[in-house]
C-alpha cells in the first residue's frame, strides 16, 4: 500500500510525527507537508508564486506552499507514482461543523479526494496535543482496517475524523455522525502597529449552534471519535426549482 501524508500544521507538528509512527508499516508512507502552519488555508492552491520541495534528515518533504499546494504537487508530478490513499493530519484541534469549509486538513485531504483517491483528516478535538500517543493509535484502527478490508478499493471517499483528546481506554468506539453548526466567528481584534497602523485579527470561532444528539460535535463531548463523510457537491440542490423559476422571470419579464 502507498500512502500519502500531509497536514496543515508544519512538517515539524508532533501531530504528522506521530502520525507518520503510527502508519509507517502499513505500507509505504511519504510526508509531503507544508514548511510552516497554514491552519485555515482551506483548499488554497499557490498560482503566482514558486513553490519548492526540500528534504528535512527524517525524509519528510516539505513545501513553502499550502497543504492543497503539498498534495496537489505530489499527486501532479512530485511522487512520480499514484498513492491508494491521502491522509491528513493529525491536527491540533478540532475540524469539526463549520470548521471543515476552512480547514486546511481536511483541504489536504479533498486535494486528494479530488483526484480521485480515498481521503481521509485527523484531528484532534482540543489543541495541545494531550494524549496524541492514543490519537495516532486510532487513526492507524481506523486507516488498518480500511486497508484491509479493500476500502481504498471501491470509489473514492472523503472521510472527515475527530478523535478526543483522552486516554486510550478513555476512549469509546467510533460513531459515525453528520457535521453540526457554530455560531458566528467572535469580533474582530483591532490594534494599533508601532507606526500607528490598525490592524486586524480574525476573531475566534463560535461556540457550537447545532450539537444535538447525532452531530460531530455531540459524539466528540461524549467521548467518541467521530467519522464524517464529506462530498464536495455544494449545490442546493433543495432550492434548484425556485431559482429556475426565478432565472425563467428574469429571462422573459411581464408585459
Amino acid at each position: 500500500m502507498k500512502i500519502l501524508l500531509s497536514n496543515d500544521d508544519g512538517y515539524q507538528a508532533p501531530g504528522i510525527v506521530a502520525l507518520h509512527e503510527a502508519l509507517r508499516d502499513l505500507g509505504e508512507v511519504e510526508v509531503v507537508a507544508p514548511e510552516h502552519n497554514n491552519s485555515a488555508k482551506s483548499n488554497a492552491l499557490t498560482l503566482h508564486a514558486p513553490l519548492y520541495v526540500n528534504t528535512a534528515p527524517n525524509g519528510f518533504r516539505y513545501v513553502n506552499g499550502t497543504p492543497a499546494d503539498c498534495v496537489h504537487i505530489a499527486l501532479t508530478g512530485l511522487l512520480g507514482y499514484r498513492p491508494d490513499l491521502v491522509v491528513s493530519g493529525i491536527n491540533n484541534g478540532a475540524n469539526m461543523g463549520d470548521d471543515t469549509i476552512y480547514s486546511g486538513t481536511v483541504g489536504a485531504a479533498m486535494e486528494g479526494y479530488l483526484f480521485g483517491i480515498p481521503a481521509v483528516a485527523f484531528s484532534q478535538t482540543e489543541k495541545g496535543w494531550a494524549h496524541l500517543d492514543a490519537a495516532a493509535r486510532k487513526a492507524r484502527e481506523l486507516v488498518e482496517y480500511l486497508l484491509a478490508h479493500g476500502s481504498t478499493e471501491q470509489a473514492p471517499w472523503l472521510l472527515n475524523v475527530n478523535i478526543p483528546n483522552r486516554a486510550y481506554e478513555e476512549i469509546k468506539p467510533f460513531k459515525v455522525c453528520r457535521l453540526g453548526r457554530r455560531h458566528a466567528a467572535e469580533q474582530v481584534i483591532s490594534q494599533t502597529s508601532p507606526r500607528g497602523d490598525t490592524m486586524y485579527w480574525i476573531g475566534n470561532a463560535g461556540a457550537a449552534k447545532d450539537d444535538a444528539e447525532g452531530t460531530d460535535f455531540h459524539a466528540a463531548l461524549s467521548g467518541h471519535p467521530t467519522i464524517t463523510p464529506l462530498k464536495v457537491d455544494l449545490t442546493d440542490h433543495d432550492a434548484l426549482r425556485y431559482w429556475a423559476q426565478t432565472a425563467s422571470s428574469i429571462a422573459t419579464p411581464a408585459t
